[in-house]
């Protein structure tokens, strides 16, 4: 299956998803509220079979807070990048994907410690590097008095 009919099927599986054909990867964009039932879609269905999450990221991306999760299909050889962001940085949640694919369960824990965002079902959401008392060290907002660190 070739980039064009790979983002076809994509459009297929959701109607919430923005489906675009970047350079180097099929990208769709998924508000939070069909994250999980898209991600276990491309996971379950027989034609995409994304059963390899190789890369789980967290951005800041100025107003709003986001996760980028990157898949593979093994079987097909295919790769996809989903993205999906949130506007509250109050409280930031978007729904874990662990049980879809394991290798999650440390991302997410990691996302949360750095970033802030919270996922929703995580088994076990909790800090792994720093004190709870230490803030979201790579949001852009974020200021360390201690260490002097400010972002302009």
């Amino acid at each position: 299956m070739d980039s064009v009919q790979l983002a076809e099927k994509l459009r297929s599986l959701n109607a919430e998803a923005v489906v675009t054909e970047g350079k180097q990867f099929v990208e769709i964009q998924i508000p939070p509220s069909g994250l999980y039932s898209l991600a276990r879609q491309l996971k379950e269905n027989e034609d995409t079979g994304f059963d390899f999450l190789f890369c789980l990221s967290g951005v800041d991306y100025g107003h709003d807070l986001g996760v980028v999760y990157h898949l593979r299909s093994t079987k097909y050889g295919h790769s996809v990048v989903l993205k999906s962001r949130t506007s509250d940085r109050v409280d930031p949640q978007l729904d874990s994907v662990a049980d879809i694919w394991r290798t999650a369960e440390f991302h997410e824990r990691e996302v949360f410690d750095l970033l802030g965002i919270k996922f929703t079902n995580h088994p076990d959401l909790r800090r792994f590097f720093l004190p709870s008392s230490a803030g979201f060290p790579l949001r852009k907002d974020f200021v360390d008095d201690i260490n002097i660190v400010t972002k302009k």
